[in-house]
């Protein structure tokens, strides 16, 4: 089963590699989000996401929080699901980014509409309340 863990997370990896690329060459088209949750790599990075996509659902993050891990799938589920692009902020490897969106603690997630901050949660949430953040932002 390890090996099975560490296969998926080479794979993710590989694909948010790939999707970064696509992103800083500009190959991705801005009327589709991606399929995955995009990594945030650093505040350019972030700011690029969120004004590329009408809307963007991220999703502030840490490795060793059980809620975040418990959410992972439903994250993981809206960005393969819907039209929103979905961005992950590791806030132990960006602090000061985290600190920049005002984040005290994990998860949190915050909505961007138009390139603008519209709404944060914070905690675990099921996929019903975002599912309706998510209709009531498009």
């Amino acid at each position: 089963m390890a090996e099975s863990d560490d296969e998926r997370k080479r794979i993710r990896e590989q694909k948010r590699k790939e999707l970064r690329e696509q992103a800083e060459t500009g190959e991705v088209a801005t009327e589709r989000a991606p399929e995955e949750p995009v990594e945030i790599d650093g505040q350019d990075h972030f700011q690029r996401v969120v004004s590329e996509s009408d809307t963007v659902l991220v999703d502030c993050y840490a490795d060793w929080c059980g809620p975040c891990q418990m959410m992972e799938p439903t994250i993981e589920a809206i960005a393969a699901e819907s039209d929103t692009a979905v961005a992950k902020v590791d806030v132990d490897r960006h602090q000061q980014l985290a600190s920049q969106l005002g984040v005290r603690g994990v998860p949190t997630l915050l909505l961007y509409v138009d390139g603008e901050a519209a709404e944060r949660l914070v905690g675990a949430q099921d996929r019903e309340t975002l599912d309706r953040l998510l209709q009531q932002a498009g």
